[in-house]
């Protein structure tokens, strides 16, 4: 049993890494795979086993696939050059209020569609922004990354591990507002001034952008009316108590095949161009975490779990808020997140502590390139521009902004919990 165990961490271990590091340049999802194939093929998992928690992705990856489709079909009908415009205009030429403006933007947009679709859909739309502005685009795309973290606890659809984490014991969103609130606005606010500190040299500057109007044209249009549709439908089901994935997709399917058929194209570019790897990179996720919990050690922190608690709520509190989100940056946050989810469910833990875990499955991924899926979707999207941000340059901008954020919204948290 100890053998099986340590195989299965193992190769668990040796496939994050390789999602870290991307050695031969191979793709996130080719060690994610190769993990879970390994965990089957040495008999460690349950081939059934291995299918069913790949199954427990269904809601995502039909979120994913509505996202990717908005944003495709948003990309080739030219909404983000014209929404590119509009923000370099109201920029006045100034690269601060530029960047403010990006900041402003992504919070909205992270908060009401989700931090997944901050990476998916508004990545493009600020690289159109600094292409039209001519300035050095990185300053603006970090926001992109960092506040699709920070925000993502402002309202329980911000972030798809939202639900994962409280499962059945989700609570009411007045009730979750009045544990996350105060806590999100820190998390955001701190992560700005931070953000703005660090690249204060590349701010300094002027904004030189073509005054050249874009007109926005109907599909563009079209999909810029389905995207704050899809807002509205999301708002709708989670205050209903339903999945995401499912209406996400309906509304990126639909907005798709207007578009297309009003306008006589052909959908093979759309789907062409859409990143299916980060799919099976999910699936590839679920299934490693199934076979850590095969191993018994995720109910034995259960326990472990449950006896700090009782024993001492506050230390607890503050170790499982930090521990969650350093995790999170060793095995991505969505499997951080289910397992999260394996052991303060059992464990019946007190809505404080398991905010705390879901504040560091949230935040702390703001340390790493690999540390969310959400900055995992940045990263592919930057490939597609041809920008390439390294795991060394992130983590160095991520150990300014993330730890001061994390502890002050875990400060705030315990502020309003009773």
């Amino acid at each position: 049993m100890l053998g099986s165990a340590t195989a299965t961490w193992g190769i668990a271990g040796l496939a994050t890494l390789g999602v870290v590091a991307r050695p031969w340049n191979l793709p996130e999802y080719i060690w994610a795979v190769t993990g879970a194939v390994l965990l089957v093929a040495f008999g460690l998992l349950p081939w059934r086993d291995a299918a069913a928690a790949a199954g427990k992705g269904v809601d995502v990856y039909f979120f994913l696939i509505g996202m990717m489709l908005l944003a495709e079909v948003a990309r080739k009908e030219g909404l983000f050059d014209w929404l590119a415009v509009q923000a370099v205009r109201r920029s006045h030429h100034s690269a601060s209020r530029l960047f403010a403006i990006v900041y402003a933007v992504g919070t909205l947009v992270t908060i009401f569609l989700s931090n997944d679709a901050t990476a998916v859909v508004l990545t493009p739309a600020v690289y159109a922004a600094t292409r039209a502005a001519r300035v050095e685009p990185l300053p603006y795309l970090f926001v992109c990354a960092f506040i699709a973290n920070a925000a993502s606890f402002v309202l329980p659809i911000s972030n798809p591990a939202n639900l994962v984490v409280f499962g059945e014991r989700m609570p009411t969103l007045l009730e979750w507002l009045h544990y996350f609130a105060l806590p999100s606005v820190v998390a955001i606010v701190v992560t700005f001034a931070l953000l703005r500190f660090s690249q204060r040299n590349s701010l300094a500057g002027r904004v030189d952008s073509d005054e050249t109007p874009i007109a926005l044209t109907r599909g563009a249009g079209i999909v810029a009316g389905g995207i704050a549709a899809t807002a509205i439908v999301l708002l709708a089901a989670s205050a209903l108590g339903r999945d995401l994935g499912l209406p996400t997709f309906a509304c990126g399917a639909i907005v798709t095949a207007i578009v297309l058929l009003l306008g006589r194209k052909s959908p093979l570019p759309v789907l062409r161009d859409v990143s299916w790897s980060v799919l099976p990179l999910v699936a590839g996720l679920f299934i490693l975490v199934e076979g850590l919990n095969h191993t018994g050690v995720l109910p034995a922190l259960a326990d472990i779990l449950k006896q700090a608690a009782a024993t001492s709520p506050r230390a607890t509190f503050w170790d499982a808020g930090i521990i969650a989100a350093f995790g999170s940056n060793l095995v991505n946050n969505l499997p951080m997140g289910l397992i999260a989810a394996t052991t303060t469910q059992p464990a019946q833990a007190s809505h404080q502590i398991t905010g705390a875990i879901l504040i560091g499955v949230d935040l702390g991924p703001n340390l790493s390139v690999t540390g969310s899926l959400a900055t995992i979707l940045w990263l592919i999207a930057l490939r597609r521009e041809g920008e390439h941000v390294g795991a060394l340059r992130f983590l160095r901008l991520g150990i300014v902004v993330m730890p001061p954020a994390l502890l002050l919204a875990l400060l705030a948290l315990s502020l309003v919990s009773p």
